[in-house]
């Protein structure tokens, strides 16, 4: 029986200085399609990704376009090494790559919807300062409780990110978050953690960012996709052009059901997690849903090339 694989992208807080590297040097492919990025975005986004300085690398207009280019990179080697998934899933702005790497979208059309999505947001945390915090050691529905109880018109807080079954990234008004992270402390909680974010993502404050991607979705051409992508905002999975479309428009205010996406994939029968791309944040998750999953990244080749080695049958 042949193992069904997930290819996982990850989104802002996994890029660093010096990702894309190995890709870069590894790949005449690779190489063509980041000086192509440069060219589309007028300047040398590489020449961040490999040199930094990691505070210019960590302004959301510059990691968005920067973490996918790194995914693709990571996939093409994957590619040229007949490795293919069942099914693909992204976490957060990885929901963009995730859904380049099941046919959705173009390579020209997925970096223009990045680079505007990272300035839209980066522009709206400016007009609307927020903050973001993760909780841990309660469930995800204790937090939502918390969030819903804090919350005002003016002062806003939602669950973000449903990163695990004891880990739920909150967003909103810097007050309103302040207020959850006090509270999840008297209810227990094990520890809160502030984000250095430069903005509240995935919250209403992101309302802005949505209306100006709106258009930009309405303008672009979506494929149907060539193979399920479990959605950010449902963890249902998606094939279809114009429901991708949508779920986009809805991912940007709509908090990450990234531990009903983990569900869903063991449901759907997933074996092996290949982290595509940079960093190991999401193979970590995998490991907390389920430590009897077989993880790997793409940041470690020497794992992948010995679990592919010595099980062909498991190439698609």
């Amino acid at each position: 029986m042949v193992d069904k694989i997930a290819f996982l992208f990850p989104g802002q807080g996994s890029q660093y200085v010096g990702m894309g590297r190995s890709s870069y040097d590894q790949s005449a492919v690779v190489r063509d399609l980041f000086h192509k990025a440069n060219e589309l975005l007028g300047h040398p986004l590489t020449e961040i990704m490999f040199n930094g300085p990691d505070e210019k690398l960590k302004e959301t207009a510059i990691t968005q376009p920067a973490l996918f280019l790194a995914s693709v990179g990571a996939l093409v080697l994957l590619q040229d090494k007949g490795i293919k998934p069942d099914f693909t899933a992204g976490h957060s702005l990885g929901e963009y790559s995730a859904l380049y790497a099941a046919g959705a979208l173009s390579f020209e059309d997925t970096l223009k919807l990045v680079h505007q999505r990272g300035k839209a947001m980066q522009k709206a945390g400016q007009d609307q300062p927020g903050s973001m915090a993760a909780i841990l050691g309660l469930p995800g529905t204790k937090v939502a409780d918390l969030c819903l109880a804090v919350s005002t018109s003016t002062e806003p807080c939602s669950a973000a990110n449903y990163n695990s079954e004891t880990q739920t990234v909150i967003s909103g008004t810097q007050k309103s978050v302040q207020a959850v992270m006090d509270r999840a402390i008297s209810e227990g909680a094990l520890k809160v953690v502030p984000l250095n974010v430069s903005g509240a993502f995935h919250s209403a404050l992101m309302q802005p960012a949505a209306d100006t991607m709106k258009s930009l979705f309405e303008s672009t051409s979506f494929l149907n996709t060539k193979i399920p992508v479990i959605t950010n905002v449902d963890a249902i999975p998606t094939t279809d052009a114009n429901s991708i479309k949508k779920k986009l428009y809805e991912q940007i205010v709509h908090s990450v059901q990234w531990l009903d996406t983990m569900r869903q994939l063991t449901l759907l029968g997933v074996d092996i997690f290949i982290e595509v791309g940079s960093g190991r944040v999401l193979s970590t998750l995998v490991k907390k849903f389920d430590r009897s999953k077989s993880t790997l990244w793409t940041d470690d080749t020497q794992s992948i090339e010995k679990k592919f080695s010595t099980a062909p049958s498991q190439l698609k």
